[in-house]
């Protein structure tokens, strides 16, 4: 709580009595030895998530290590490894050892590589992974029968998105039986309080398409969230709700705020949201336009996309790509969010571009390195950018004003 007091520029008694609340988490396993905590929620700054993580079909780890370096260069506050692909423990064990980020897992990837689909193997899992270090855990407990039964009821144009959500309804229906993270969810709340684990509750009902935002199936899952939500916080155990996903622009506020209404506060991870489906290539961008509203709205956390979403997998430039574009969303919320410093920043900035101090702009960039490289690529050491020149607007007011 100190250290994140004075990375936030706080006081410590301010982030106990938000962490005291639910209102603040941060994800914090004491065995995962080099982390540096970081605190998520109610006025403090908005964080930035990068998913890293093998495939079956590229299980190549040397690949992932190099994400992460991108991850740790790029800033990203926090990392999920998503790994299906390879020796999933060694893989994520060497994560840890590496990466000093807070480090988040979806256990119902390695137990369906592992092919544990039983509850006990599921509990199993959770168990290895919070004793090797794991932060945060994304669980999909709010996919029971009841959220599955009104997504039957009400179909879907692009039904089931979240690979978790999805792998969790397949078992249900499959052995007609309740979700086992929500029918036993004491048993999850104390394997975390044990590890201090923070519950990410996942949302494997988030919409794909902005068809589907706000339909009656993701409604209800985050109804039985909010409901979990105060029995993990009764048992001191916390919390993370995630959120959508594909939302039109014009219903991510009242999403943000629903949420935070029924789930009494708790810090809010989303995954954009993406407010259009039609930008393949893109998609770091339409993220980062769907992120600011949902950040000045009331979400805490945002989950990065990259370019390469809905099309393949990642490479570390395309990983750099969408942690930047995060960042930059973030910033403009922390701005609109009067979090200490943010704007000072941007006045900061605005006075090197008034002195045509090229040095300090590029010191205060959000991405030194990309506009380093465009500056010397471009402009030959002028005094003015290349874009105007002669014609540069603050060298002829300046002047102009002088005389």
């Amino acid at each position: 709580m100190s250290l994140v007091a004075k990375e936030e520029g706080r006081s410590a008694e301010e982030i106990r009595a938000g962490l005291a609340q639910g209102l603040i988490a941060i994800p914090y396993n004491p065995l995962h030895k080099n982390c540096q905590p970081c605190g998520i929620g109610k006025g403090l700054k908005t964080k930035v998530n990068a998913n890293i993580g093998t495939s079956a079909k590229y299980p190549c780890i040397e690949d992932e290590m190099k994400k992460l370096t991108a991850c740790m260069e790029a800033k990203a506050d926090a990392v999920m490894d998503l790994s299906t692909g390879g020796d999933l423990r060694s893989i994520r064990q060497r994560i840890l050892a590496t990466c000093p980020l807070p480090l988040g897992t979806v256990p119902i990837y390695q137990v369906a590589v592992e092919n544990k689909m039983t509850p006990e193997g599921m509990f199993e899992i959770v168990e290895e992974q919070a004793r090797e270090g794991v932060d945060f855990m994304t669980i999909h407990c709010g996919v029971n029968l009841e959220t599955v039964g009104r997504l039957k009821k009400h179909p879907r144009l692009m039904e089931v998105v979240s690979r978790g959500g999805a792998m969790m309804m397949r078992w249900m229906l499959e052995n007609r039986e309740e979700n086992p993270f929500f029918e036993h969810f004491d048993r999850l709340l104390d394997i975390s309080r044990e590890y201090d684990i923070t519950l990410s509750l996942g949302d494997g009902m988030r919409p794909g398409s902005i068809a589907d935002a706000g339909d009656p199936a993701q409604i209800q899952e985050l109804k039985v969230l909010g409901s979990l939500t105060k029995r993990a916080w009764k048992a001191g155990v916390q919390v993370i709700i995630e959120g959508p996903g594909h939302v039109p622009y014009d219903q991510i506020a009242s999403q943000m705020k629903m949420q935070k209404e029924i789930c009494d506060g708790a810090p809010f991870y989303v995954l954009g949201p993406l407010p259009t489906d039609v930008a393949p290539g893109y998609d770091h961008i339409t993220a980062a336009i769907g992120g600011t509203l949902a950040a000045t709205s009331g979400a805490d956390f945002l989950c990065y996309v990259t370019p390469t979403e809905h099309l393949g997998l990642p490479t570390p430039e395309d990983v750099r790509e969408g942690i930047m574009a995060s960042r930059i969303a973030a910033h403009c919320a922390d701005i609109v969010k009067g979090i200490p410093g943010a704007k000072e920043w941007d006045i900061q900035m605005s006075k090197a571009r008034k002195a045509l101090d090229w040095q300090k702009q590029l010191e205060l960039a959000i991405d030194p390195r990309k506009a380093r490289k465009i500056l010397e690529a471009r402009s030959h050491k002028m005094d003015t950018c290349s874009m105007c020149g002669e014609f540069c607007a603050m060298k002829i007011s300046s002047e102009a004003l002088r005389k």
